[in-house]
């Protein structure tokens, strides 16, 4: 069957459907399911089809009518690592750190616009010509990011971050060679002993999946607040959490709950620990307060391609909510901060935890840097993989108190 047959025929069956059932009211699944079955059993009567053309087309019917169409066998594709759409007809996906091109397309831009406010509608976010940036996720806390014209020049724009059905763990890490033993031990007592911790890094660098793996190294009688845009974390090992998430403004401008309001709010929520997704802009200075208050063992992320660089940009962000001397805002990250750690996408895709810092305190104007353990690179392999890995430094690591109140080894 060639291209051409397969989409009149798969219009054919969709007006079928229409015709034979009111779609208006709640049918279940099951009654559209076996509605398509038998009508596609019928057309295969009158035109040659294989068994798995037969089936192919019962699952892009019901995929287009009841489900996300042509996304649905994408996402269900465990080896897609993300989903970036450029329009209707351009749709490409990574996989194993590698972006290819689809032959599959949607039948038209209003067909891609309905499975994007299908997906929007269910998260009770809104995207359209006003507002026509979103930021949404899925069923399966896959994070999803919408950009409509006229904001988007060549058509809407979807790119959807997809994740694990299972967290990844601290031994996936070690497997992987994103980490060492020794770190992930280190992490281990870090988190324990309630260090503040801050993950960097590029996009796609890996803090979310990072920042995960240390989240379950909580003790499970601990109470934990989780802050996010986009609900992404998956933390499993602790029963008393309290996960919330942002919201846009509506049609009218208002009701919009900011990760500020959030923080603000988790304050009075008696948490033992806050994890702030991802801080981006005014945030940085609630977070960091929140640190500085007796929230001993939060985490965080945020975009930088250095540690000193995640620094500066912290500085930058508190500036952007509030007006304070550079000095106090600098002695503010030095004290609420204790760990700094940068992971990093290399040149082989592979993802690397680069640099695990002691923030020692502030002093002659700068912010002071003790790294513990540093990626070392030895050369590449023989498929141009990166040969390397992450190796304790000579550095005594200088704050141990935390391990002492907590009786945890100060060992490094």
């Amino acid at each position: 069957m060639n291209i051409a047959d397969k989409e009149n025929i798969l219009r054919e069956i969709k007006q079928l459907v229409s015709d034979s059932i009111d779609l208006s009211r709640d049918v279940p699944d099951e009654e559209i399911r076996e509605l398509i079955t038998g009508i596609v059993l019928e057309k295969s009567r009158q035109q040659s089809m294989s068994v798995t053309e037969k089936h192919e087309l019962v699952e892009t019917v019901f995929n287009s009518m009841r489900r996300l169409d042509i996304l649905q066998p994408i996402l269900e594709d465990k080896t897609v690592t993300e989903i970036m759409i450029n329009g209707p007809e351009n749709i490409f996906i990574e996989r194993e750190g590698r972006t290819f091109q689809l032959d599959t397309r949607f039948e038209s831009r209003e067909k891609l616009e309905d499975v994007i406010q299908s997906i929007v509608a269910k998260v009770n976010r809104t995207v359209n010509e006003s507002s026509p940036i979103v930021d949404a996720r899925l069923k399966d806390g896959s994070r999803v990011n919408v950009v409509l014209p006229p904001i988007a020049l060549n058509g809407p724009i979807m790119t959807i971050r997809k994740f694990p059905e299972r967290p990844m763990t601290v031994e996936q890490l070690i497997r992987y060679e994103s980490l060492t033993e020794e770190a992930a031990e280190f992490l281990h007592r870090l988190i324990l002993a309630k260090f503040n911790i801050f993950i960097c890094g590029g996009t796609g660098s890996g803090k979310t999946t990072f920042l995960n793996a240390l989240s379950n190294f909580i003790p499970e009688d601990e109470r934990i607040i989780t802050i996010e845009d986009s609900a992404e974390l998956q933390i499993h090992s602790v029963k008393n959490i309290v996960r919330m998430e942002t919201r846009n403004a509506n049609m009218e401008g208002r009701g919009a709950v900011t990760i500020r309001d959030l923080i603000k709010s988790s304050l009075r929520m008696r948490p033992e620990r806050i994890i702030v997704g991802e801080v981006r802009g005014a945030e940085a200075l609630d977070m960091l307060q929140a640190m500085n208050t007796g929230h001993d063992g939060s985490l965080s992320t945020g975009h930088a391609n250095s540690t000193a660089d995640m620094l500066s940009r912290l500085e930058t962000m508190v500036l952007s909510g509030a007006v304070l001397p550079l000095e106090a805002i600098r002695q503010q990250i030095a004290s609420a901060i204790d760990i700094l750690i940068h992971l990093s996408r290399l040149r082989d895709k592979s993802r690397r935890t680069m640099e695990i810092s002691e923030i020692l305190g502030y002093k002659d104007g700068v912010i002071q840097l003790n790294p513990l353990f540093l990626f070392e690179e030895e050369g590449n392999g023989e498929e141009q993989q990166v040969i390397g890995s992450l190796k304790r430094t000579g550095n005594e690591m200088v704050h141990r108190l935390k391990f002492k109140l907590a009786g945890i080894s100060d060992r490094i």
